[in-house]
């Protein structure tokens, strides 16, 4: 039996209150079972960015997942905060650490949500800090209707890595985000946009496995989101394999 490369997913963190009375992690169970489901050994990362090296040595993959926060401007030059923006610092400053270190050693890398924007500026590109001031009819993309439906629908790029992966030229997603990426960064280029051209994906043809997608393919909103995960880990294995080889 071929060994479940080690993925690793990004942890969200919370202020004392409600689960404990102590800061904590957290994370939703279906992010761990869509990549155990693609056969992926998933493992959570607390957010030591002086480990960022140390967890990397051992990991196969890496899962960088979106949550209920923003990307402080300041790390790409996006100029003063918008009033909206909510930071993470200390989750933001592990996830950047990692996920440079993950790309630096070519190990495969899957940016959800958030995780896409923050790939974004790892390649050293921009993001719109809000879309309803900087997209003229715009969609609603904090979509009304539960996470469990599709919010809108992408057009994805012919000829890029997600496009084949996925085999159709568009999905339907879900849809929860006030920012987006405004420019992929260099070399970086778009695979997924919305009807109100908002960037839904990118991915970096120059490494082995780069991919950022601005939808929660956990969810399986689509039936072709489980591709997307199945594809990440398949490459990951590859990188397993190459490991116990070296």
């Amino acid at each position: 039996m071929t060994a479940r490369p080690l993925i690793g997913l990004t942890l969200d963190a919370e202020e004392p209150g409600g689960y404990s009375k102590l800061p904590w992690y957290a994370l939703r169970q279906n992010y761990f079972g869509a990549v155990a489901a693609a056969g992926g050994l998933p493992i959570a990362l607390p957010h030591h960015a002086a480990l960022a090296d140390d967890y990397l040595d051992r990991l196969d993959g890496l899962l960088v997942t979106g949550g209920a926060f923003d990307v402080d401007p300041a790390l790409y030059g996006g100029g003063p905060r918008h009033d909206t923006v909510v930071l993470k610092e200390g989750r933001t400053a592990f996830e950047i650490a990692v996920l440079r270190g993950a790309l630096r050693r070519n190990i495969p890398v899957l940016g959800i949500c958030g995780g896409e924007q923050l790939l974004a500026v790892a390649l050293g590109g921009t993001l719109i800090q809000h879309i309803p001031d900087s997209v003229p009819g715009a969609l609603a993309h904090e979509q009304p209707n539960p996470r469990t439906e599709p919010g809108h629908e992408v057009a994805l790029t012919p000829g890029t890595l997600l496009s084949r992966i996925v085999g159709a030229p568009a999905m339907a997603v879900n849809s929860a985000h006030h920012q987006a990426v405004d420019r992929p960064g260099e070399g970086a280029i778009v695979n997924a946009r919305a009807p109100d051209g908002v960037v839904e994906g990118l991915e970096h043809p120059g490494y082995r496995f780069c991919l950022g997608v601005q939808w929660h393919p956990e969810y399986t909103v689509d039936t072709r989101d489980q591709a997307i995960l199945d594809a990440f880990v398949e490459a990951s294995r590859h990188t397993g394999r190459e490991r116990a080889a070296a």
